[in-house]
């Protein structure tokens, strides 16, 4: 998770949400993500889909067996939808996302009993450190 902590880090270079994600696979990293929307003016360049896109050229598969997702936030409904798709048999958050979380929050896409697909979840993992990160981006902001 600290990994992910200083993608979300990357993120504040060019102005975007501090959020950060690793794929892990047998000890390695093998995909990594910072927020990238408005660097890239694309609404799908989050963390998450960087790192998984990262970790699939990586293993030559999009079937991501075997590998972890670590991200700073809770995933959004697109994030918990590619992470149902990659087959992602384990995903690690920091902070809970009230507004926008689909891992409990909100809704429970990973939870989902009605998908094809269900990974464990585990949440808290540096959650002060994902949401100080937040709070300090959002602060001047508001």
């Amino acid at each position: 998770m600290r990994l992910a902590l200083r993608e979300a880090e990357r993120a504040l270079e060019h102005d975007d949400v501090p959020i950060g994600a690793v794929v892990v696979h047998e000890g390695e990293v093998i995909g990594a993500g910072a927020n990238e929307r408005e660097l890239r003016g694309d609404p799908t360049a989050h963390a998450e889909v960087l790192a998984l896109r990262e970790a699939s050229s990586h293993l030559g598969s999009w079937r991501l067996l075997d590998c972890s997702l670590y991200v700073t936030l809770e995933p959004c409904a697109m994030c918990a939808g590619a992470i149902v798709l990659a087959r992602l048999p384990r995903v690690v958050y920091g902070a809970t996302d009230p507004k926008a979380g689909m891992a409990g929050s909100v809704l429970d896409v990973l939870g989902e009993p009605r998908l094809n697909h269900r990974p464990e979840v585990a949440s808290g993992l540096l959650a002060q450190d994902s949401a100080e990160l937040l709070q300090a981006f959002f602060a001047p902001r508001r």
